[in-house]
């Protein structure tokens, strides 16, 4: 699943696109995604102008001349392409596309159809069903090791498990949660209510350090990620501990170890970071 770097790669690179384009057609291909799309999606669109986009979590919002926000998720493997002109053919999964009034597309691919899509006010997008229960933002100045210390208080899940929780901070997926516990030396089975003062100032700090490399590198494609330029990301090459089992720590030579965590395979050297 994408995760906050590649979301930011996506928003970054629609911006580029898109930003100040006025909708002049929307072609819905089908009527759901992981839920059923807005009746009234392609209506509450076209003859919009797109004023600008942003990012909450791992959704990406499209703000629009009319006071709405276009809600976007990617889901497990969403792709948001642009395109110049309209192409020759649709590829299969194109669920949505979206026509400017330059004649360039965007289209919505999404093969396992996780992603989801919805509309709603600028003004009430806070307390939107999706939002709602959301934590900070981890690059935010306010994402702090004291706010991260006062959040995992008395929380008896391991620190990974934690981390991932998006009520506490949102965007750190499996990937970026390996490897930020990997550089501050904290094994993913650590009790998060114990860590230390000290280790979530060390934790944060990795964190953000973390997201802003991969999002300079583009974000992670392991499978279906891709640019909004249909450009693949490159921080896959810079993991230092995810899908690394049993190559040697790029610390101490000791072989990367897998564990199992809620379903999802979590990587850590056994030496750096004991428990």
């Amino acid at each position: 699943m994408p995760e906050l770097p590649e979301v930011e790669t996506v928003v970054r690179g629609l911006e580029r696109a898109i930003s100040g384009k006025t909708i002049s057609e929307v072609r819905l291909n089908r009527a759901d995604l992981r839920t059923p799309l807005p009746k009234n999606l392609a209506e509450l669109l076209e003859g919009r102008k797109i004023t600008g986009l942003s990012r909450r979590a791992k959704y990406i919002l499209i703000h629009l001349d009319s006071g709405q926000v276009w809600i976007i998720h990617l889901g497990m493997s969403g792709q948001i392409l642009v395109h110049q002109k309209s192409p020759n053919s649709e590829r299969k999964h194109d669920h949505v596309v979206t026509t400017f009034g330059d004649r360039s597309v965007m289209i919505f691919n999404d093969a396992r159809r996780f992603g989801l899509m919805d509309i709603t006010s600028e003004k009430s997008m806070a307390e939107h069903a999706l939002f709602a229960h959301l934590g900070p933002e981890p690059l935010e100045k306010s994402f702090t090791g004291a706010a991260l210390k006062a959040a995992l208080t008395n929380k008896k899940a391991p620190i990974k498990t934690a981390i991932m929780d998006q009520r506490v901070v949102v965007g750190v997926g499996n990937i970026y949660a390996s490897e930020s516990l990997y550089r501050s030396h904290i094994h993913p089975k650590t009790l998060a209510g114990k860590l230390t003062p000290a280790q979530c100032e060390l934790l944060v700090k990795n964190i953000k350090a973390v997201l802003k490399s991969a999002i300079q590198s583009g974000g992670s494609t392991l499978r279906d990620f891709v640019r909004s330029s249909g450009d693949a990301g490159y921080f896959q090459h810079e993991f230092q501990v995810y899908e690394r089992e049993n190559e040697p720590c790029l610390t101490c030579k000791t072989a990367i170890e897998r564990i199992v965590q809620q379903g999802r395979s979590t990587y850590f050297c056994p030496r750096c970071q004991k428990r």
